[in-house]
């Protein structure tokens, strides 16, 4: 059901939460859960944010993540799912994903370690591979163990330091030192930085998940980047945005509100403690605020001079950033497509007007007739645009003339079969999304940043929190739930402590 409420007189509501990104319906999800009277306010017409889906055509297109992971063990989509009840029943995938290099070598990633390690001997020999991959997999593996007891984490609060002492475990203190370290050093150690071959594979692996290249990413998060293709891949029939309903539909259970066409624009905090949000229907006061912004928003969007300062601090320029040149593609099936659903494809000489050095490719499950009609297949086309408020593109046209010759280059379709391409620009992500720049995927991993140093989910120490992909953890649909899940407990913690029980694992 979608709500449409028109604001008459100033409405007061329990807690606001800005934005309907996957890291702010989580927030929602677990108040409205704990007993919280929660109203969510979308500037859209859809939830989902980046990981939704929208119609064109009679097709529905992915808008931006395509692929769902972290419904394993120790992993924060499950947390939530558990917690909530919520039912997406998404397909487990094979193989997550495979790779072509510029010269033509196709690389799969195998969801078994064992499979992937012989995998990358093959391709890249066998000096390094195994040590390597079996340190960044126990790595990762101690990462998400560690990411649901550490729900306090990064500490604002002698509350916090007192929760993360009553969680610890030894395994955690390990982990402190690789925040320090550059893969570089650890490519160094198992004699595989002077394999350009790997490390061309290896940073493209990692623009993916960390936004960024071998030399500013750190161990402890790269090590966790790289082997997401070692959990569990899934793919959602009738597209990502059917995780978002499925979480809007837990908050309605719930008794929360998602109020569709509500921009948000200001929040000024009030001398009785409350926020006064001012909307495109009217004004809203509200007790508590979560927002499910990026900073660079959060920080025009409060009005509060402490707050601006202090978000101020994290806000990253467009010359740190990312934004996204996006295809969405629909073509007539031959019965020759590609099984595998997601590829990275390296692009000789980079991608035109652009210069990336790879698109990312997802196709729609052959199976899937909620997006379209059988035989018809959907492709969701991505490269990354750096800098973006200096990298205008208007050459849309010749764009979408390259995609479909070099995909059909590639295997993936042939031209005569195109029923519909379109391309986006970091122009369209501000339409779509209002975040700054269109920058997409959050905020990229740098070396200088270590984990404790990124924004934590208080925003005033007072009632106003936030959540989403530039703050603590980061992006991905895993970061961001993440981010939620902590946003939520942080508040909860706060205000409500006999609360926070009801918000354990069944």
């Amino acid at each position: 059901m979608e709500w449409f409420l028109f604001l008459a007189d100033m409405e007061k509501v329990q807690v606001a939460v800005v934005g309907s990104g996957f890291g702010a319906l989580t927030a929602a999800a677990l108040l409205a859960k704990a007993g919280l009277q929660v109203s969510v306010l979308e500037m859209n017409k859809y939830p989902g944010g980046c990981a939704s889906t929208y119609k064109r055509k009679g097709y529905w297109f992915e808008t931006g993540a395509t692929t769902l992971v972290g419904l394993d063990e120790d992993m924060p989509l499950k947390y939530l799912l558990d917690v909530t009840g919520i039912d997406v029943s998404p397909l487990r995938l094979k193989v997550p994903m495979q790779v072509r290099l510029t010269d033509g070598t196709y690389i799969t990633r195998y969801n078994d370690l064992e499979d992937w390690i012989q995998e990358a001997e093959r391709v890249f020999g066998q000096q390094g591979q195994r040590p390597f991959w079996e340190t960044c997999f126990a790595i990762s593996q101690k990462v998400w163990r560690t990411s649901l007891r550490q729900l306090s984490f990064p500490f604002s609060s002698f509350s916090d330091l007192g929760s993360a002492i009553k969680n610890f475990k030894w395994e955690q203190l390990g982990l402190i030192p690789l925040a320090f370290q550059s893969l570089t050093r650890l490519l160094a150690k198992h004699n595989l930085i002077e394999n350009h071959r790997f490390i061309e594979f290896l940073d493209q692996q990692l623009l993916i998940t960390a936004q960024n290249k071998h030399q500013d990413v750190n161990v402890l998060f790269g090590a966790t980047a790289l082997c997401y293709t070692l959990y569990g891949n899934y793919y959602v029939p009738g597209g990502l945005r059917q995780l978002a309903l499925a979480t809007v539909r837990s908050l309605e259970q719930n008794g929360a509100r998602l109020l569709y066409k509500h921009q948000v624009n200001s929040i000024q905090s009030q001398q009785n403690g409350t926020y006064l949000l001012s909307t495109s229907k009217g004004d809203m006061e509200a007790e508590f605020v979560v927002a499910g912004l990026p900073l660079n928003n959060v920080a025009r969007l409060f009005k509060d001079q402490s707050i601006q300062q202090s978000v101020q601090n994290y806000v990253m320029q467009s010359d740190k950033v990312n934004s996204a040149l996006t295809w969405s593609i629909a073509f007539e099936r031959t019965g020759s497509e590609k099984q595998v659903l997601h590829h990275q494809v390296h692009v000789p000489g980079g991608v035109p007007f652009v210069g990336s050095e790879s698109i990312f490719i997802s196709l729609s499950h052959p199976l899937d007739d909620q997006r379209a009609p059988a035989g018809i297949c959907l492709a969701a086309v991505s490269t990354h645009v750096p800098h973006p408020a200096a990298n205008y593109i208007d050459k849309k046209e010749e764009l979408e003339q390259w995609v479909v010759q070099f995909l059909a280059q590639q295997g993936f379709l042939m031209p005569d079969k195109v029923l519909y391409v379109q391309a986006a620009t970091p122009g369209a992500w501000i339409k779509w999304t209002g975040r700054e720049w269109g920058q997409v995927g959050g905020y990229p991993q740098y070396l200088s940043i270590k984990p404790w140093q990124m924004k934590d989910a208080r925003l005033d120490g007072k009632k106003a929190y936030v959540c989403g992909d530039t703050v603590y953890p980061g992006q991905g649909i895993p970061g961001v739930c993440l981010g939620g899940i902590i946003a939520a407990q942080k508040l909860l913690r706060d205000h409500f402590p006999a609360k926070v029980s009801l918000l354990r694992q069944r």
